[in-house]
């Protein structure tokens, strides 16, 4: 409910969506589905980091790649998936020009995590238990 499109706004309009990332694609896949409702000719959706490919354990709970909708799609086939006209992402190398360091975690876009991580768990077995 915190989306509420006024179609005077929306209709005949070519729009382009742009977020941080794309993680399960439910709710980019819902965003666009509801500019389509109102009568957006055209969506197109920009995404200011890489295809999230592989789990985070660290901090975004998702714990299985089944879960991610990069995992097994291409750029491609993301945007069909999510009903966009057309799709694009940042590079890694345009991440890492961009933060200007070459320090961060990017496990969940190469699948290279910092220190060891298993194959597939949830976010809370690297929370202490009390």
């Amino acid at each position: 409910m915190k989306l509420n499109p006024l179609k005077v706004n929306i209709e005949g309009k070519r729009i382009v969506l742009v977020d941080d990332s794309i993680v399960r694609g439910t709710t980019m896949k819902r965003l666009i589905e509801l500019l389509r409702k109102n009568g957006a000719k055209e969506v197109h959706v920009r995404i200011a980091s890489p295809i999230v490919k592989y789990p985070c354990y660290f901090g975004i709970d998702t714990p299985r790649r089944s879960q991610l909708i990069g995992s097994n799609l291409s750029e491609e086939e993301i945007g069909r998936e999510l009903g966009a006209d057309s799709i694009g992402f940042l590079s890694m190398d345009g991440l890492l020009d961009a933060l200007e360091a070459k320090s961060f975690c990017l496990g969940c876009f190469n699948g290279i995590y910092p220190v060891s991580a298993p194959f597939e768990a949830d976010k809370f077995m690297f929370e202490r238990k009390e």
